[in-house]
């Protein structure tokens, strides 16, 4: 079968490790939910599959008919603005945190034993 080229990582074969482990999937540990590109999508996503947050997007939106309208358009905007604002920061710290525990453990040194 197949056979798995095994180099440490150290100074002298730096340039050979590298030029092998291209070849290989990376056993890298990743727990974070978002990258910049995708944040703020995403967390709009996770945020609106919340009843409270529907609710309080149906008050904007019907605010926004004339018929209908009860207060300011922009006063109904408020409490779902801050809302969602206050989630997003809550959630990109969270997410931040874990980035950097899995940085943290990544760079962790191993041991490798050897015959």
């Amino acid at each position: 079968g197949k056979h798995r080229i095994v180099i440490p990582c150290l100074g002298r074969f730096k340039e050979e490790y590298e030029k092998v482990s291209k070849q290989y999937m990376n056993n890298k540990i990743r727990t974070t939910r978002y990258t910049l590109l995708n944040f703020l999508p995403r967390n709009l996503f996770e945020q609106f599959h919340r009843v409270a947050n529907l609710y309080f997007l149906f008050l904007v939106v019907l605010n926004w008919v004339p018929l209908v309208e009860a207060f300011q358009k922009e006063i109904t905007m408020l409490p779902l603005i801050g809302v969602l604002t206050i989630i997003a920061v809550k959630d990109g710290l969270e997410d931040y945190s874990r980035y950097k525990m899995d940085k943290q453990i990544n760079n962790l040194v191993t041991k490798v034993y050897s015959r």
